[in-house]
């Protein structure tokens, strides 16, 4: 019998590329925790777990109202009127922010950070009472407030101001996770900071990503959803794992610029889909803000895939837009 096709077999199997691995790493950031999946061919796990905690670090050192030393504080703490240099990331963030609030009717205002820490939420604990701040009509809104310069790398403030990126710089981050994987070559992975999520390409065979929607139950954790993600991002919002109580009534995080209150209204949470994490965060929250029916309403109007749980008796109704309707 001829040795020659085990011989040829032989060659081609040398040639043949690795087959794709899949890897898994998390660690701490932003008060949660980052998680990335991956498929990789010849990578070195620890060279990228130690890009993606440098990547989302540098988000938190950038965007962080709970270290004094980050550049949102720096900004924050400068006087009025004076221009502040940024970093190019928070200028981005900073930009889509505003552009957010303006869309939106201001129910997005970064604007928003006394009041995120009179009622309790911030790292400022002895904010006082919310209701001395002098209601929602004489606070400046950060879109006509802020005034930025990207392509000199600053910004300034024209009223008194305290910016919170809460809202949207977990989006940002996790958009970071997926330039820094893609950086090494990799294109199939889903990355993660607590309920923001983006998917790269499908898995190597062919599969979407599975993301689950949770039930906005604030004693247990359930399946309400399951997303079929082969790309982009998902981001949401809810009030039902970030809250306080306030006088015997529970209030949550998510701030109504509006009324500079916490949001009171049916929808427990809201899940945004786009092609990147910063502006869907953002439009979570701000279709959170806007309620059971402005909400709806704007995310349709601006064809967008957006998923409302909105309360109802003992349970939820699931209300939709886009491929959700």
């Amino acid at each position: 019998m001829s040795t020659e096709p085990a011989s040829v077999s032989a060659a081609v199997w040398a040639h043949a590329p690795a087959a794709l691995t899949r890897h898994a790493v998390s660690g701490a950031t932003m008060g949660t925790r980052y998680a990335a999946v991956f498929h990789a061919r010849s990578v070195s796990t620890e060279a990228v777990e130690t890009a993606l905690q440098t990547a989302v670090d540098a988000v938190d050192r950038q965007m962080s109202t709970w270290k004094p030393e980050s550049d949102l504080c720096r900004f924050n703490r400068a006087p009025t009127g004076e221009w502040v240099d940024l970093p190019p990331e928070l200028l981005s963030v900073m930009e889509a922010a505003l552009e957010v609030e303006r869309q939106s009717g201001g129910a997005f205002d970064a604007g928003v950070g006394a009041i995120v820490d009179a009622w309790g939420f911030g790292p400022n604990v002895d904010a006082g009472d919310p209701a001395a701040l002098g209601g929602a009509g004489k606070r400046a809104r950060a879109a006509a407030a802020v005034d930025l310069d990207v392509a000199a790398g600053r910004a300034r403030k024209r009223a008194p101001l305290a910016l919170d990126l809460c809202g949207i710089a977990k989006g940002f981050g996790v958009d970071q996770m997926a330039r820094c994987l893609e950086e090494f070559g990799i294109d199939s992975y889903l990355v993660s900071i607590d309920g923001e999520v983006r998917a790269g390409a499908p898995k190597p065979d062919g599969l979407p990503w599975s993301v689950a929607v949770e039930t906005p139950d604030r004693t247990a954790r359930d399946v309400a959803a399951v997303l079929e993600m082969s790309s982009g991002a998902a981001a949401t919002s809810g009030d039902y794992r970030h809250w306080r109580q306030v006088d015997g009534r529970i209030v949550s995080h998510t701030i109504d610029p509006r009324t500079d209150r916490p949001v009171a209204g049916r929808v427990a949470s809201v899940t945004v889909l786009g092609p990147d994490c910063m502006r869907a965060d953002a439009w979570a929250t701000a279709l959170m803000v806007l309620g059971e029916q402005d909400g709806p309403a704007l995310a349709a109007a601006r064809g967008m895939d957006a998923l409302f749980m909105v309360r109802a008796g003992a349970g939820h109704e699931q209300v939709g837009t886009g491929i959700f309707g």
